[in-house]
């Protein structure tokens, strides 16, 4: 090795050191709140007013009992299950067609309605709330699952249009024209082509979308006014208020509210990262 490759290579091992140390030190920062809210839901009442950000002397998983067995945090989770899911599922389907038709179909009015159909989502949900709260009260959509579904669909379906769009164009122009002269026609070149091809973005939106449906308290208080249709985060913003002075107790709430969808990124994380990137090399 020469002089000149051997500083360089000197030079570069400080630089790669830095730059981990700080991927390290970012991560711990993220990390933080999450490690302080499983630590304190493993904490006793007692312990918590005297150790409140160190180790616990004891596991103690009676938090967790209560939170399962003494509130309605099942019914709460299965009606987000149930939103999370219609919503995505909706959305994912009239995204990939409106997707393929901004993509690969030609048609006048094409990049206007792109550009539109990009333009809502710099629009913030809460400026929609009251004319949809009078509609969905004249259409007796109040309190429904059809209903916070549709809206929910609605919010997620220009973002997933987007990047799909971005997605299925960078796709070899060749497959299409194949296909074609096979004598397929749009629709299954979408369902045997294209939807194959395009499993990163689209797990990439399930997860997305997913996420912020799971997340969204505003919609679910407005829209969802009876009891037995509370979602999980307005659950625990209930849940908070009849138990804030309980703070490991709120904690294994909210431990137990967050797993559902940190089991879902884990799951799909290596498509997940690989869908961010899609589109972005052509």
């Amino acid at each position: 090795m020469t002089d000149t490759g051997s500083a360089l290579a000197l030079r570069a091992k400080p630089d790669q050191v830095l730059k981990h140390s700080i991927l390290v030190l970012a991560t711990m920062v993220a990390l933080a709140p999450t490690a302080f809210m499983i630590l304190t839901s493993l904490k006793s009442q007692e312990e918590y007013t005297f150790n409140k950000v160190g180790w616990p002397q004891a596991f103690v998983l009676d938090h967790f009992d209560s939170v399962l067995f003494e509130s309605d945090f099942i019914g709460w989770m299965g009606n987000s299950i149930i939103l999370a899911s219609g919503a995505v599922a909706l959305s994912t389907i009239v995204s990939c067609l409106g997707a393929y038709a901004i993509a690969r179909m030609q048609f006048a009015g094409r990049s206007l309605l792109f550009s539109v159909g990009t333009s809502l989502m710099a629009i913030p949900p809460v400026v929609m709330i009251v004319p949809l709260f009078v509609l969905y009260t004249q259409l007796q959509l109040i309190s429904t699952y059809e209903g916070a579904i549709l809206i929910y669909a609605g919010l997620i379906t220009p973002f997933s249009v987007y990047l799909l769009t971005s997605f299925f164009r960078t796709l070899p122009r060749e497959l299409f024209e194949s296909a074609r002269i096979d004598g397929a026609g749009d629709f299954l070149i979408l369902r045997k082509i294209v939807i194959p091809l395009s499993l990163p973005a689209l797990l990439t939106l399930v997860v997305v979308n997913a996420l912020y449906v799971w997340n969204d308290l505003l919609i679910a208080i407005i829209f969802l006014q009876d009891d037995s249709k509370r979602t999980l985060m307005a659950g625990i913003s209930v849940f908070q208020g009849r138990y804030g002075d309980q703070i490991p107790l709120t904690m294994a709430g909210m431990a137990f509210a967050s797993a559902p969808m940190v089991i879902l990124y884990i799951t799909f994380q290596k498509h997940y990262i690989q869908g961010l990137m899609a589109g972005s090399i052509k």
